[in-house]
């Protein structure tokens, strides 16, 4: 089973032409959607976004994740297995919150190239195709590697900013919800924001912290658009009170 992450965008022709890919390779293997729409060009979203979503995942889930402003470039290709499942996409920061959580890791540079490579476009002709023939058995040409050390950026533990935002306004964090006690609250734009432990216990309009279903704390407003309330965008700090 295949698992997409990137931030192509459903509305474009990338996710499709990937799909169309690993078809012609492994007709008949699964391809879920994990993500198309993880925030643009933003790596170290990215990076706490996939980590998060991978715990959802089955064991021996092959994952092709892509972000990738520096397509074309010296980044190396990278598989790697980590704590059991699959993950193909670039050495460029996206997978550093996932190594650093795992309990075991292999690393390796893809050395396989196909015939044909376009410059901009490396989902689909080289890492769909990699994550398509490991599906069938074939592990392309590879090489034990380390990954780059990430750039001199802070990749905490607990990420106190805005990661993602849905099409309903809610705000997703880097925090981890056991990070947080029930009575803890948030500071975002200047306002205290409280705990509420689900949309039907809130009251309307008026913004929120949960756990979500990922157990990253989010913050919404029930029947309303957290991001517009607090005028939230991604990478915004998120304050809390006390961490656990």
């Amino acid at each position: 089973m295949i698992f997409l992450f990137t931030d192509f965008s459903q509305d474009d022709i990338y996710a499709g032409q990937m799909h169309a890919s690993i078809a012609g390779i492994a007709p008949g293997v699964p391809i879920i959607d994990l993500l198309h729409s993880a925030p643009s060009f933003n790596i170290r979203a990215g990076a706490y976004l996939l980590s998060a979503l991978a715990e959802t995942l089955p064991r021996e889930a092959i994952v092709v994740a892509v972000v990738d402003p520096g397509v074309g470039g010296p980044r190396r290709a990278l598989l790697l297995k980590v704590d059991g499942r699959w993950f193909i996409g670039p050495d460029n920061g996206l997978f550093n919150v996932l190594i650093s959580r795992a309990a075991k890791v292999e690393s390796y540079c893809i050395d396989w190239r196909p015939k044909s490579l376009s410059t901009s476009f490396h989902g689909r002709d080289l890492f769909a195709p990699v994550a398509a023939r490991l599906a069938i058995g074939t592990r392309p040409e590879c090489s034990s590697c380390d990954l780059t050390a990430p750039d001199p950026v802070e990749w905490p533990k607990v990420l106190c900013e805005t990661i993602y935002i849905d099409h309903y306004g809610n705000v997703m964090t880097g925090i981890p919800g056991a990070n947080l006690e029930d009575n803890a609250w948030l500071d975002i734009s200047g306002q205290r924001i409280a705990y509420s432990r689900t949309f039907c216990e809130a009251v309307p309009g008026v913004p929120f912290w949960f756990r979500n279903s990922l157990q990253l704390v989010e913050v919404a407003a029930s029947q309303s658009r957290a991001c517009d309330a607090l005028d939230l965008k991604i990478g915004d700090r998120v304050v809390p009170n006390r961490l656990i």
